[in-house]
């Protein structure tokens, strides 16, 4: 088999909310087998039919004879990993004027792959674009071929073409395999075509026996932004009640709470796992305590979630923490505000400015700490406050 040692072209599929995952095609694995069998023999080996819904007719191509000796020194050059050797051999047979349409087309779904393996993008786009302008190979090589470039499109950024490129793909091939309906879905929720990207991410989870997690996430990430919020937090109850031991099944469903502003049902769910000691990283009590701060009355919880993590080592000591902290402790029951000042003092130095110092200054005052708030509005002035003059009238107290 002549593609077993060949690099594989693994193009990620990753959502601005932590979702994360990876489609990996073979572009070439089953085409470039019948193509070697066809390019020794001079006959078209039988191969198993990857479309066999698809509309474009297959052309009845082969390899020309001439340039036999020539296309399997291309294939052997190849099979070595010989990348650069590849594409100057594919190259001259793609400007051989005795080189057939097939020939052609063979050398250059070649020279793309290794143009891939050698990190030129641009190349191999080039060449997958004369491997569909030529239209000879059998349809399991056209299409993969179509499909690679529809990913080199959208990994480099170049959206519109790359969905055009995908539309093609999908109306010619009749392809439904779920991993390949993700990439578009994807693609569309990137280029902010969220509700044409809803219904093509529920046919590729319908379709798959066991759907990735990062892809029901971009299901209610995509139905968020659509501004269907129920519908994403009935998916996501939907996943959470199937899956009730899967951490990230329930972290999702607080997620979608938190969008649709349902604070203290997601504050059950994360909290439950909280109490179970499933909470391990920054991330996760960030959010916990943040779903906290966003729910009244739950300042003592706030208070103890970040105090926990930060004992244990998982939340770092930065501003943020010790705002939460500060704010926290300032408007519990009863009012800590010693301990909202300590966290307040810790806090002002990580500001990028100077307000957080002028708050200080305004509770110093408020406690009588004059001398105190004096020293954090002059703090204050000097990191850059939006209104000096609140600053100056504690500086300037007699």
């Amino acid at each position: 088999m002549i593609f077993s040692n060949h690099k594989q072209a693994v193009l990620s599929v990753l959502i601005a909310t932590a979702i994360g995952g990876a489609v990996v095609t073979d572009a070439f694995a089953q085409s470039s087998r019948s193509s070697e069998r066809g390019a020794r023999s001079g006959k078209q080996a039988k191969a198993e039919v990857l479309f066999p819904n698809a509309t474009r007719q297959e052309p009845n191509a082969k390899a020309s004879a001439k340039l036999g000796s020539k296309l399997q020194k291309l294939i052997d050059t190849y099979n070595d990993q010989k990348f650069p050797e590849t594409r100057t051999l594919a190259d001259e047979i793609l400007a051989n004027s005795a080189a057939n349409d097939y020939d052609k087309s063979l050398a250059a779904q070649l020279a793309s792959q290794a143009a891939y393996n050698l990190d030129d993008s641009a190349a191999a786009k080039k060449y997958l674009q004369q491997v569909l302008q030529l239209n000879s190979l059998e349809n399991n090589g056209y299409f993969q071929s179509m499909l690679m470039l529809a990913q080199l499109q959208l990994q480099d950024n170049e959206t519109v073409p790359g969905l055009a490129t995908l539309d093609k793909y999908f109306a010619e091939s009749k392809s439904a395999k779920p991993e390949e309906l993700v990439i578009k879905g994807q693609a569309l929720y990137q280029a902010e075509r969220y509700a044409e990207a809803i219904p093509v991410l529920q046919q590729a989870i319908a379709g798959a026996t066991e759907p990735k997690d990062n892809w029901n996430q971009l299901l209610m990430a995509a139905m968020a932004e659509a501004g269907q919020t129920g519908e994403a937090v009935k998916q996501a109850e939907a996943l959470a009640a199937k899956n009730p031991n899967d951490k990230k099944a329930q972290i999702n469903l607080a997620s979608m709470y938190m969008q649709a502003d349902q604070m203290d049902k997601a504050g059950a769910v994360i909290g439950k796992l909280y109490a179970a000691g499933q909470l391990t990283d920054e991330r996760e009590y960030k959010q916990l305590y943040s779903i906290y701060a966003n729910t009244e009355g739950k300042e003592k919880d706030v208070i103890a979630v970040i105090n926990d993590g930060l004992q244990k080592g998982i939340l770092k000591p930065d501003y943020q923490v010790y705002l939460a902290l500060a704010q926290a402790y300032y408007y519990s029951d009863p009012q800590q505000t010693d301990k909202a000042i300590e966290a307040w003092q810790n806090a002002a130095p990580l500001s990028k400015d100077g307000e957080t110092y002028l708050n200080l200054a305004k509770v110093l005052y408020q406690e009588g700490r004059v001398p105190q708030a004096k020293e954090a509005a002059r703090q204050a002035k000097a990191k850059g406050v939006k209104n000096p003059k609140d600053a100056d009238k504690i500086i300037n107290l007699k």
